[in-house]
């Protein structure tokens, strides 16, 4: 398999966290949406990443139906998430909620670098919007006495968590470790693993 995208992208890095705690080989293109543009294009017209290329040629795109497709490969009594019912949707509801929250910072980056005037509104929109998400996260890891998010065992919720507070700690400087105590516990308990160490990037700002 191949995973297009840098490390720098929340969402690239999540897929490729997955990736290492399967246990599936892959190969890395560090490819940049803008810098490389016309090479993803080759396998994904809309130019985004993670772009996920199987053996036999098939590609994946979207964080979330790559996860899909790896969780179905592993099979339910490895995946990183419930199979069905109230168990999988609180999983995915997580996930979601930092995804989100990684689109809206991801937005503010494009603001900040690409337009040149930018707008105070949609500025504010998306600071808002970030802050509430933080909040209702930071809540909900509170209420929860395992390890990791839902268990002992480290999930697609704690990946994305994690994946996302780094991208809104270095792009904005938006979180606050004693604002959301809860959170900075969990992202640091991630970052110290073996896979979180070896799959990171500092963030390269689109030019």
């Amino acid at each position: 398999m191949i995973l297009i995208g840098q490390y720098d992208s929340p969402f690239v890095r999540r897929v490729a966290l997955a990736l290492r705690f399967y246990g599936m080989p892959f190969d890395h293109k560090p490819w940049s949406t803008f810098g490389d543009g016309d090479k993803i294009a080759v396998y994904n017209p809309l130019m985004r990443v993670p772009t996920l290329v199987l053996d036999d040629g098939e590609v994946l795109i979207e964080s979330n139906a790559i996860l899909d497709y790896l969780d179905e490969t592993a099979g339910p009594s490895r995946a990183m998430i419930p199979e069905a019912g109230h168990a999988r949707r609180e999983a995915l509801n997580v996930c979601a909620l930092a995804t989100g929250l990684g689109d809206k910072a991801v937005a503010l980056v494009y603001e900040k670098v690409l337009h040149q005037n930018e707008s105070a509104r949609w500025i504010e929109r998306c600071r808002t919007q970030i802050s509430g998400v933080l909040a209702r996260l930071e809540e909900d890891r509170v209420k929860r006495r395992h390890t990791f998010w839902f268990g002992e065992r480290i999930g697609h919720a704690d990946i994305a968590v994690a994946c996302v507070l780094r991208f809104v700690s270095e792009a904005h400087g938006l979180f606050d470790d004693a604002k959301y105590p809860a959170l900075a516990k969990h992202a640091q308990m991630c970052e110290a693993l073996p896979p979180f160490q070896e799959i990171v990037q500092p963030l390269i700002p689109p030019s």
